[in-house]
C-alpha cells in the first residue's frame, strides 16, 4: 500500500480527533487555475558605477607644474595640452647634450683625418703597424662617442617633450591631483596628475556576487538596478562579464560581475552605489501552475459519501475534481522557481487544479493545513471564571 502524503496524514489526524464529535465534518478544497504567466528567479547584490574606459594621466619627468589648462569636468580631446611642467632644467640638459654632441663630432673629424694620414704612411711603409692600429682605434672610439652624444641629445629632447602633458583620449576630466606650483617627482613612481573618462554615456556596474549565487550568473542575463541619487528610476543593463578571480573579505568570498549601464541622460555618475537585481531565470508567457499543486495528494479519508479517486502512476501529477471524482493527471513539468512551475503538457490552460484543503465541523473554523495543530494541548478550562460569588 502506498504511503500517505503529509496532507493525507494531517487530514486523518483531524478526522480521528473529531470522530467523537456530534457535529458534521466538512472538507473544502482550494483550487488554482493553470494559466499563462512568467517564471522568474533573481539574485540581489550591490556594486559601484564606473566608466567603461578611464585613463590615468601621469608624467615621466620630475619638475614643477607651471601651468594647468583643465579642471574637474573639463571636456578634452586626444592630443590636447592639459598641463605643462617647468622646462628650465630640461632645456639646459638638452643644450648640454647638444654641446657634447658637437664636441664629439669635432673630435671625430680630427681623429678621422689623423687616421687617414697614418693609413697613407702605413701603406708606404713609413710607420709601424702598432702606430697605425693605435690611430685606427682612436678613430673608432671617436665614432662611438658621437653615437653616444647623439643618443643623449635624443633623450633630452624626449624628456623636454614629456614636460608638455597631453590627453591620451577624448573624454572628461574626473579627477585632478595637482595644482600649479606643485612639484612632482618621477624618481620611483609615475605621479598621477589626472583621471580622464572616455565616455560618460557608456558606464558599467562592478557588482560583488556571493559565492552561493555566482553559479547562476551568466553573460547576457538581464539586470535592473537603482541608485540612491534617483530612487524612483529603474535602470537596466545586462551581464557582460563574470570574472574568475575571487575576493575574500572577512571570510566572505565574492566574485566581480561586470554589468553594462547605458547612461544617455548622464544621470549615473562614477562612484555611485548600485542596488542590483540579476535575473538568473526568465521564462515569459508559459503555462504555469502553483508549485504546491504538484505536491498535493488527496486521501480517501477526505472523501465525502459518493466521492471516489482515480489515481495514475506518474512522477509528476496534479489533481482535479470532476463531479464526485478526484482525478489525477500526469503532467510534464519544466522550469520552476519554487512558487510557480511550468506545465509543458498534461493539462490544458484554464484547468482548475487542487492545491490545498481544510476541514471544518459545522460552523467551526477550518481545521486543515492552515488551522492550528490538533495535537497541541488545549487551553485550561477555568470553570470558576464566571462563577458568582
Amino acid at each position: 500500500m502506498k504511503a500517505f502524503s503529509k496532507a493525507g496524514l494531517v487530514a486523518l489526524a483531524a478526522l480521528a480527533i473529531c470522530a467523537s464529535c456530534s457535529k458534521e465534518q466538512k472538507t473544502s478544497f482550494t483550487t488554482a487555475k493553470v494559466e499563462r504567466g512568467n517564471i522568474q528567479n533573481s539574485i540581489t547584490a550591490t556594486g559601484t558605477i564606473e566608466p567603461v574606459t578611464s585613463v590615468t594621466v601621469g608624467t615621466q619627468v620630475s619638475g614643477i607644474v607651471s601651468k594647468l589648462y583643465v579642471d574637474y569636468n573639463s571636456v578634452v580631446r586626444k592630443g590636447q595640452v592639459i598641463a605643462e611642467l617647468d622646462k628650465t632644467n630640461l632645456i639646459s640638459e638638452l643644450n648640454t647634450a647638444k654641446a657634447n654632441q658637437s664636441s664629439a663630432q669635432s673630435t671625430l673629424n680630427y681623429e678621422q683625418a689623423n687616421y687617414n694620414r697614418y693609413k697613407t704612411l702605413y701603406d708606404k711603409g713609413l710607420v709601424s703597424a702598432d702606430e697605425f692600429e693605435s690611430a685606427r682605434l682612436t678613430y673608432l672610439k671617436a665614432k662611438d662617442q658621437v653615437t653616444t652624444a647623439s643618443q643623449s641629445v635624443q633623450k633630452a629632447q624626449t624628456n623636454l617633450g614629456y614636460a608638455t602633458i597631453t590627453s591620451p583620449i577624448d573624454g572628461v576630466v574626473l579627477s585632478k591631483s595637482v595644482e600649479e606650483g606643485q612639484t612632482v617627482a618621477a624618481s620611483f613612481n609615475t605621479p598621477e596628475l589626472f583621471t580622464i573618462a572616455q565616455d560618460l554615456t557608456d558606464m558599467r556596474v562592478i557588482a560583488d556576487i556571493d559565492e552561493a549565487d555566482i553559479g547562476g550568473v551568466k553573460e547576457g542575463q538581464r539586470v535592473t538596478f537603482t541608485v540612491d541619487a534617483f530612487p524612483e528610476d529603474l535602470f537596466e543593463g545586462q551581464v557582460t562579464q563574470v570574472r574568475q578571480q575571487a575576493t575574500t573579505e572577512s571570510n566572505v568570498v565574492t566574485y566581480e560581475v561586470v554589468i553594462s549601464a547605458p547612461n544617455n541622460d548622464l544621470k549615473l555618475k562614477p562612484g555611485l552605489t548600485a542596488n542590483v537585481t540579476i535575473f538568473t531565470l526568465e521564462k515569459n508567457d508559459v503555462l504555469v501552475a502553483p508549485a504546491k499543486a504538484l505536491r498535493f495528494m488527496p486521501n480517501e479519508a477526505l472523501l465525502s459519501e459518493g466521492q471516489k479517486m482515480e489515481d495514475v502512476e506518474a512522477p509528476q501529477k496534479v489533481w482535479t475534481i470532476e463531479g464526485n471524482t478526484f482525478k489525477a493527471h500526469k503532467v510534464e513539468t519544466g522550469t520552476t522557481n519554487g512558487l510557480l512551475t511550468e506545465i509543458v503538457s498534461g493539462v490544458a490552460e484554464g484547468t482548475e487544479v487542487l492545491t490545498d484543503f481544510s476541514i471544518s465541523q459545522g460552523n467551526d473554523e477550518p481545521q486543515g493545513e492552515q488551522a492550528s495543530n490538533p495535537f497541541m494541548p488545549k487551553p485550561r478550562n477555568n470553570n470558576n471564571k464566571n462563577q458568582k460569588k
